[in-house]
């Protein structure tokens, strides 16, 4: 196993696997929520209907780059994603969406932000549950509201009181329970089942529930289409890209998407993780194509990675087109929203949390450590690497924030 488990100053080192349970032509789990250019293009013109749509930026840190001698790395930044200030909003609003269209046995095509209220008082008032680390129930929140419905959100245990502000702001009700993530979304499938009128809008996959975490999935491709295109724009085709994994919804549709728009010669990729959540760290490693489970409380500042339980569709594409799994340590994720917050020379700040800048923490070690130097070789990292990185959130926490940029 080339893995990396080092203790240093108290922090692990980051760890690494390569995946060799890859078979990148392989579609099984794909094709309910297709993430073709063409189908996740029409579901960008869905979300332009939406005045709140924009295009996030692409910053490109050239000096940094320079400094750390690779060719280029650009940063999606998420944190102007719909005022929410993360992406989660483009995975539950098409999803609401496409559920609404497949109860009136319409085509989602037909609905946007002008038809989707009167859509939905079709079906009468009904009630959107949610768990969440905070980004994702905000945006089910906020899609709620939008349609004149209602939303009851529930946090895990940890999470702070400022996310949960943010949630009730919407208009939604909600709380922080005293369960860990995953058994946080159990305990709110069960009041969802047991509520007339109810849906629950997840983007975790289980059996006999994958057409609404498919349809987020679908949604949350977006952002990765939009930046592959910047890219375009840039003259730059990415050799390598960072992507963060909760569930492992955002990873996977972002791992789907980048496959098929460069599939002459895909970028590498590399999976990042939490040390104490590292579900596809730990399911790579048993190397069998079978999901492992984490459970505990899984303490760790990245609370939105912060779940034990992969997504079942999600997985079926991250093991099979997906090249490095790595799992690293909080210092690791504050450094990365320290280097993006204070940036080198002309290059410009990107406000990153907790988990938006684990990605970046991922790769800072990687061209940094001179522990992970196998790595860099075995990856093909150099002075012409072009490395697309996601920061998924913004100051969501932002006392939190504050304090470890101070730092």
């Amino acid at each position: 196993m080339a893995a990396c488990r080092r203790q240093l100053d108290g922090v692990f080192m980051v760890r690494w696997i390569k995946n060799n349970i890859k078979q990148p032509d392989c579609t099984d789990g794909v094709s309910p929520m297709d993430m073709d250019v063409d189908t996740v293009g029409k579901i960008q013109k869905f979300h332009k209907s939406f005045p709140q749509y924009a295009v996030t930026p692409l910053v490109k840190l050239q000096n940094l780059a320079d400094k750390l001698n690779v060719g280029g790395i650009f940063v999606k930044d998420e944190s102007y994603r719909f005022g929410l200030n993360s992406f989660k909003a483009l995975g539950c609003t098409y999803a609401i969406a496409a559920y609404i269209a497949k109860r009136l046995g319409r085509s989602v095509w037909e609905l946007d932000y002008a038809t989707l209220p009167q859509a939905a008082a079709k079906l009468g008032e009904f009630t959107f549950y949610a768990a969440t680390d905070g980004n994702h129930g905000r945006a089910v929140a906020w899609a709620a509201r939008e349609l004149g419905q209602k939303a009851v959100i529930y946090m895990n245990k940890g999470c702070p009181q400022a996310r949960l502000d943010h949630i009730l702001k919407e208009g939604a009700k909600g709380a922080i329970s005293e369960l860990n993530y995953d058994d946080t979304i159990r305990y709110v499938r069960d009041l969802a089942n047991k509520t007339p009128n109810s849906v629950i809008v997840q983007d975790t996959a289980w059996e006999g529930y994958e057409d609404i975490p498919g349809w987020i999935m679908q949604g949350y491709a977006v952002m990765a289409l939009e930046a592959c295109r910047q890219l375009d724009a840039f003259g730059i085709a990415p050799t390598h890209f960072v992507i963060q994994a909760g569930v492992g919804a955002f990873a996977g549709s972002a791992q789907a998407l980048i496959s098929n728009y460069y599939p002459a010669s895909p970028p590498i990729s590399f999976v990042v993780e939490p040390h104490v959540a590292d579900c596809y760290y730990r399911s790579a490693e048993r190397s069998d194509g079978k999901p492992v489970s984490v459970g505990g409380d899984m303490k760790t500042i990245m609370a939105g990675l912060a779940c034990g339980e992969p997504s079942t569709i999600a997985w079926e594409i991250i093991k099979n087109k997906s090249d490095y799994f790595t799992a690293i340590g909080d210092e690791h994720t504050k450094y990365a929203m320290r280097t993006l917050a204070k940036p080198m020379g002309t290059d410009a700040a990107v406000v990153s949390g907790e988990s938006g800048a684990s990605g970046m923490g991922f790769l800072l070690q990687l061209l940094e450590s001179d522990g992970l130097a196998e790595l860099r070789e075995k990856a093909k990292i150099d002075s012409r690497s072009q490395i697309l990185v996601f920061s998924t959130e913004g100051d969501t926490d932002p006392e939190h924030y504050k304090k470890i940029v101070d730092a």
